[in-house]
């Protein structure tokens, strides 16, 4: 394995990745399996990696792309996905998890990644990261699949907290901003704000308070604000960025997972039928790989935790090989576009401004080249 002073030999400006190997339903098998598909495609990739050295150590030496691109951090406790967040901000000092954050937080590496208890590890990134000055709530945001000419849309709260009053949404448009910007290269991102309508009576208290917020910011903040959107324009072209708050953005992905799992299994359902329909699929299987390419969750696995001081991606507990990979390339695009100091520098400056003032916002916060 390699040393701390081994990352900065290799290549001109190598991006270190902290990885917690513990804690997701397939073990460390598939994430260090992540790891190496990842190397594989980019030679500038170097991971911390959290849990048991021993069991670790044998694991990575078996992957000839990730040899000399390894440190292993020993860590003997495991968050599992029955923990209590409160359980584990007391006794979690021994985790991987604990450690995977701590190694952001030392500035050791750029972005954390962990298949681990959602509630764990936003408790304990809160907690040891800390929150950015202004925000309140942070959201985690996630990509979703969209008709838009970008492939995905950015859609936020999705789990970090079930609340959300009408400040709250007003952050979570300017970070999901940021994140279309850094992550799309959208130079002025369309934010909608989702509710069971899109006439402008509708919905909760809150939500019409959110709206004139976030119209009165868009301006400054240079993005458009489309207003009200449906369920139905998550994956549509009427905006670039969903904002929600957690409870209702976490049952939108879970459906929309499950959902894109099932047309998977009917499709094939349907082509083992009869033997004409076996040689149907036969015939169409190009246009049936790149179909499940498009809608496999796996390959859009990965949220990202927005509002820190450092960037954390969760990956889904149940993600294989395919999917912590998929995060990890997350991961490292965040981290080659330096978007944790431009979502800092984009909040502080926007915040610092009071809400009724007429001055335009300018920010140094650019699209990456």
């Amino acid at each position: 394995m390699t040393s701390s002073q081994d990352h900065k030999k290799v290549g001109d400006a190598p991006i270190v990745l902290s990885i917690d190997a513990m804690g997701g339903d397939l073990g460390p098998e598939a994430v260090v399996s992540g790891m190496s598909r990842s190397a594989k495609a980019n030679p500038d990739i170097r991971f911390l990696v959290h849990g048991p050295e021993k069991k670790l150590i044998k694991l990575i030496e078996r992957r000839k792309a990730l040899a000399g691109r390894c440190e292993i951090r020993n860590s003997a406790g495991v968050v599992s996905m029955q923990d209590k967040p409160s359980q584990i901000m007391r006794h979690g000092q021994d985790t991987s998890m604990w450690a995977a954050i701590d190694s952001v937080r030392n500035k050791e590496a750029t972005v954390a990644v962990s298949c681990g208890n959602t509630g764990a590890l936003m408790a304990l990134s809160m907690i040891r990261l800390r929150k950015l000055p202004g925000v309140n709530r942070p959201a985690i945001a996630i990509l979703w699949p969209s008709r838009n000419p970008q492939g995905f849309n950015v859609m936020l709260d999705v789990g970090a907290d079930i609340r959300a009053d009408a400040q709250d949404l007003l952050q979570y448009a300017l970070m999901g901003v940021s994140y279309a910007r850094n992550g799309l290269e959208l130079d002025r991102p369309r934010v909608g704000l989702l509710n069971v309508g899109t006439e402008e009576h509708k919905g909760r208290a809150e939500l019409k308070e959110a709206h004139e917020l976030i119209g009165n910011m868009a301006d400054r903040a240079q993005f458009e604000f489309v207003g009200f959107v449906e369920g139905g324009d998550i994956p549509g072209e009427a905006c670039d960025v969903i904002v929600t708050d957690g409870f209702t953005g976490n049952v939108a992905l879970k459906t929309g997972e499950g959902t894109a799992s099932l047309i998977g299994d009917r499709l094939k359902e349907a082509f083992a039928y009869s033997p004409l329909s076996r040689l149907a699929s036969l015939l169409a299987l190009t246009s049936l790989r790149r179909l499940k390419k498009k809608i496999d969750p796996r390959r859009v696995n990965g949220g990202v935790f927005l509002g820190l001081n450092g960037t954390v991606v969760k990956s889904h507990g149940s993600a294989d090989e395919t999917g912590v990979s998929a995060a990890i390339k997350l991961a490292f695009q965040l981290a080659q576009s330096g978007f944790s100091d431009r979502l800092a520098a984009r909040l502080a400056s926007i915040t610092d401004v009071p809400l009724d003032a007429e001055t335009e916002v300018t920010t140094h916060e650019e699209s990456p080249k």
